[in-house]
């Protein structure tokens, strides 16, 4: 007669290495919490076999780029006894790097009045590069969209498309200052028609650049100034009021140029 739980401790087993995640469980009441078992996931995962594994501290994988913030939060959660879930670049054992995305979880088990951790590994190095190549192409479509072209002597427009945050309003700044340093333009024409959000953050980040081209000794000069925005600027006060402003880029030139 088959032992019903010698068929399911069978199973167990089976299933944990049919998972496609790596699985470990360590034993935190021997020297260093060393790995006592490793499902195939985990070595098809490392390059690691079992007996490489077994008996030694999950430190192995860990190596040049990994981020010791991510390590110091698995150790204060293990002496914490607690769940933790960290992203760290890992390195296999022919030592190709991969993001792991690790949760270790502390696992009491009764019969036996133990403690013991799991760790549950997922490779993401796919999602972590699409991510990377996103940030990239983001970077590179904003250095795209706000060119500073110069079109007359002493002038150059800077022709704003999208919407205006935090981020962009830095960049901007860093690179309207660089241009100018060596440009030394007269005019610097904002071209604000391409901006579909106005609100009060655009006004005084216009207010903001107005400020740095001055003491770059150039003159900000605005056009495609709609009516929202106009109304948005009275909120900062006077401060704008006296800059030159133009309906579209050609009213511009035509003012600045002759």
């Amino acid at each position: 007669m088959i032992n019903s739980k010698t068929t399911k401790s069978y199973l167990f087993e089976k299933a944990l290495d049919h998972t496609k995640v790596g699985l470990i469980i360590t034993d935190p009441s021997l020297p260093d919490n060393p790995v006592i078992f490793a499902n195939q996931g985990f070595t098809k995962m490392t390059g690691y076999k079992e007996a490489e594994i077994t008996g030694n501290n999950c430190r192995f994988l860990q190596g040049e780029e990994t981020d010791q913030a991510a390590i110091t939060s698995i150790r204060e959660a293990v002496l914490k006894e607690k769940t933790v879930t960290v992203q760290l670049y890992n390195y296999k054992k022919d030592g190709t790097g991969f993001w792991n995305e690790l949760t270790v979880d502390p696992m009491w088990i009764e019969e036996e009045q133990k403690l013991y951790f799991v760790g549950v590994q997922k490779d993401i190095t796919i999602t972590k590069d699409k991510e990377r190549i996103l940030t990239e192409t983001l970077s590179e479509m904003e250095k795209i969209s706000t060119p500073i072209v110069p079109i007359s002597d002493g002038v150059s427009i800077l022709p704003l498309i999208g919407s205006i945050d935090h981020n962009r309003l830095d960049k901007l700044s860093e690179t309207i200052s660089n241009y100018l340093t060596k440009s030394k333009d007269n005019y610097l024409i904002l071209d604000l028609s391409g901006l579909y959000k106005v609100d009060t953050y655009v006004a005084s980040s216009i207010l903001k650049m107005h400020n740095l081209t001055s003491l770059i000794g150039t003159q900000l000069v605005l056009t495609g100034i709609r009516p929202e925005l106009a109304i948005k600027t009275i909120v900062i006060g006077e401060k704008l009021k006296h800059l030159r402003t133009y309906r579209t880029v050609k009213d511009a030139l035509v003012a600045l140029v002759n």
